[in-house]
């Protein structure tokens, strides 16, 4: 348990970004977006209350921004599909929704309770300084103050006084866990046989007419037409361009190194070893004095051997995960731990040991083990790290009025791409691009508003400028269409390898799938005969083996009431895969017991009923959606 918290502090980080920033966007851009109401067409409600396309946008942009700081090199693609802008406006509906309920339950939590959960809580250790201030330059990275940061935590903290009650409410028993688990990570021995296609394609020699034949057909032409193109450029105006033109003098680098010359040290971490006897702050006091004199006693024997911690932790330490370790965790920095267990051991010499420690999880004994870090960097050390933050810094002031020019200048010079790259100091790049972005593109080529500009009438026809276009954080960028390709079907002389393997394939895939098939049925008249079968292994949900998802879930959906049972199952690759399931095996304990398999289900059990509720909130607050989920593919508003 222990062990838990200090582990998994970026499993927190993660958790902190992605359920409580969500909902930062609704609280952050409500001011703003009250007084454009009147200029907005609604696209949903809530309570009476219209959400515009405005704030539909801002929680857009809001959400792919979030994304992109915690995974800067996903695929922009991703982020711009109508399933995830829709997501985006599902979520502030959530969130007005949450808002509406609260207002009403009157859950506004005091600036007292929210500073004590920030202070307090682990999941928020990494924004707090060792010196007990906040970490001004994570917040900074996600674009807040800390007053900004607290506010939102408020609006979160009541929001999740909504759900809150629900969700700890949820109560399963112990046989609904056990069948639901063992139904997911059933084993079952199989024994494989591949029909794979290149074994039956060395053996096909199509014909040129049966070569044209296949070209020929309505439902091949798509696959080897050549597809739209054109040939641009484009400037792009981003941070890292302005970089590269920002003046400094090394006493400007030696002045912010001196007004930060916190974030340059080495933090300080400890290690320390605990003995914990558990017993929560609420328990009885009968219970809690029980609990505190067998604390005692154990300090008494450790402070009369102390080479004797490790042996004393394994054999009395109730926190699991320390325990098997002579009670050791490794190192951690400040703010890792719960606030007394944190402050006890920073306040310790290596090698002492402590007076019992109070905590949430009951009374520990800890023995500080071994110090590390804490020195400060010279500048020296530091300066190519402080030169960056100062570039990147002056780049951010110079973005808004540069971002005006550049607007200007390609709009207001349309034939042309020169005066604004001379004007500021950018590349004119070159590229060759389709109406959606190509497979591996990355940066502004994978945009598909700036591709929906260069393929629109204003470029592609009048042969002007793109306006202007947002591609990602802080980045501009404009193009230019030098030459149009449209789509065409190209002769067969040109394609005719192309379309011969296609066909070979195909042919090849079909022959596959007939043996495949006879095969099936020879093992359902005689099961006994295995010949060519491969040797037997146990496959399951965490086990696959070399099976593909569609296959497995095959294998582990037919029916087994009747041992042996064969099956034939598709490949991706066009082969075939014949399957004899020869038994059945229950679930692997070692993947998940008992214990975690009832937590695991109850906790998914108590999201559920908390969707329910949310779904019965929203029903009572009218909350509707105007618009049209957009089918995939499709461009959303």
């Amino acid at each position: 348990m222990f062990e838990f918290v200090r582990a998994n502090t970026r499993l927190f980080q993660f958790i902190l970004l992605i359920l409580i920033l969500p909902s930062f966007a609704f609280v952050g851009m409500q001011g703003y977006t009250s007084m454009m109401d009147g200029a907005n067409a609604g696209v949903a409600t809530v309570n009476g209350r219209k959400i515009t396309q405005a704030e539909w946008d801002a929680a857009q942009r809001e959400q792919a921004d979030r994304i992109r700081r915690q995974n800067p090199t996903i695929d922009a693609k991703l982020l711009d599909t109508p399933e995830v802008k829709r997501a985006a406006l599902d979520q502030l509906v959530n969130e007005r929704t949450l808002k509406a309920a609260a207002d009403q339950q009157h859950f506004t939590p005091s600036a007292e309770a929210v500073n004590a959960r920030f202070w307090n809580d682990p999941q928020f250790a990494f924004l707090r300084n060792p010196d007990g201030t906040v970490n001004k330059g994570l917040l900074a990275a996600q674009g807040m103050t800390p007053s900004i940061f607290m506010e939102r935590l408020r609006q979160d903290y009541a929001l999740r006084q909504v759900t809150t009650p629900i969700e700890s409410s949820a109560a399963v028993g112990t046989a609904a866990p056990k069948l639901a688990f063992d139904s997911l990570l059933q084993q079952r021995e199989v024994q494989l046989q591949h029909f794979d296609i290149k074994d039956f394609a060395a053996k096909i020699n199509p014909s040129d007419a049966d070569i044209d034949a296949f070209y020929k057909e309505p439902a091949n032409a798509a696959k080897f037409q050549l597809p739209e193109t054109a040939q641009i450029q484009y400037v792009v105006l981003d941070l890292e361009a302005l970089k590269k033109d920002v003046k400094f003098t090394e006493d400007d680098l030696k002045n912010y190194y001196k007004e930060n010359v916190s974030r340059y040290g080495v933090p300080e971490e400890r290690r320390a070893s605990h003995i914990l006897i558990k017993v929560e702050r609420s328990a009885p006091a009968e219970e809690r004095a029980k609990a505190k004199a067998k604390a005692e006693e154990i300090l008494a024997q450790v402070r009369k051997n102390p080479a004797e911690f490790a042996a004393l932790a394994k054999k009395n330490s109730q926190d699991e995960g320390s325990a098997v370790n002579g009670g050791d965790l490794d190192f951690f920095s400040r703010g890792a731990m719960v606030k007394e267990f944190d402050a006890a051991v920073y306040a310790m010499k290596p090698g002492e040991i402590s007076n019992l420690v109070e905590t949430d999880f009951g009374y520990h004994i800890i023995q500080l083990t071994g110090t590390r870090g804490g020195e400060q960097k010279p500048f020296e050390a530091v300066r190519a790290e402080v030169e960056a933050e100062v570039r990147k810094q002056l780049a951010q002031r110079r973005y808004s009025e540069a971002a005006e020019q550049f607007g200007n200048l390609v709009y207001e010079q349309s034939d042309s791409l020169q005066p604004a790259a001379d004007k500021l100091k950018l590349q004119v790049q070159t590229a060759t691009v389709q109406r959606q972005p190509l497979p591996g593109a990355i940066g502004p080529l994978a945009s598909t508003k700036l591709l929906d500009a260069v393929f629109g009438v204003e470029a592609l026809r009048n042969k002007r400028n793109t306006e202007a276009i947002e591609t990602g954080p802080s980045q501009l960028v404009s193009a230019h269409v030098t030459q149009h390709n449209p789509a065409r079907v190209p002769p067969l002389a040109d394609v005719k390898d192309k379309v011969r393997d296609q066909l070979v394939r195909k042919l090849a895939s079909e022959q596959a799938k007939k043996a495949g098939e006879a095969r099936v049925a020879a093992l359902k008249a005689n099961p006994a005969d295995t010949a060519g079968l491969e040797a037997a292994v146990t496959v399951s949900r965490p086990m696959s083996h070399s099976l593909t998802r569609a296959q497995l879930e095959a294998v582990l959906g037919a029916d087994a009431a009747k041992l042996p049972v064969a099956l034939g199952v598709a490949a991706d690759d066009g082969g075939y895969l014949v399957v004899r399931i020869n038994q059945l095996r229950p679930r692997d304990a070692a993947i998940i017991d008992d214990k975690r398999a009832a937590q695991q289900y109850a906790s998914a059990w108590a999201r559920a009923e908390a969707q329910a509720y949310l779904a019965a909130l929203k029903s009572q607050y009218k909350a509707s959606i105007k618009v049209a989920a957009p089918a995939s593919g499709a461009s959303a508003p």
